[in-house]
């Protein structure tokens, strides 16, 4: 299983970008799916998590700026991001939550994408 992040880029502040983030491999269930972002010097830090019902929540800091979304058939996780600033500068990676079939057995385990950087300018 792989999770694959892109979208990441340079902005300028009050701009937006959009990350995108999908999962290969076979899995034989996604549950919830998360955006994280770690700054420079800093720890990581959760963004905003998804349910399979598309259920959600977010930090404080990106409360209505953020929007999660995703599209189970696509295992797809999205993240737009609206009225950047430069504190939302970090690398951000995608997660999830994911079953798979083993033989007879399921296995759930955490998957991460590799990280996409996003740097907002002032």
């Amino acid at each position: 299983v792989q999770l694959q992040a892109s979208g990441g880029g340079l902005v300028q502040a009050g701009g937006s970008l959009r990350l995108s983030c999908v999962v290969s491999g076979g899995t034989y269930d996604i549950l919830d799916m998360a955006w994280y972002r770690q700054a420079p010097g800093k720890q990581r830090e959760l963004v905003a998590t998804i349910t399979r019902s598309g259920g959600t929540d977010y930090a404080n800091s990106v409360k209505d700026r953020f929007t999660i979304s995703r599209e189970n058939r696509k295992k797809t996780v999205s993240l737009q991001m609206d009225s950047l600033k430069p504190e939302d500068t970090a690398v951000y990676y995608c997660s999830a939550v994911v079953k798979v079939l083993t033989g007879d057995q399921l296995h759930e385990f955490d998957a991460w994408g590799q990280g996409t950087l996003v740097t907002v300018s002032s």
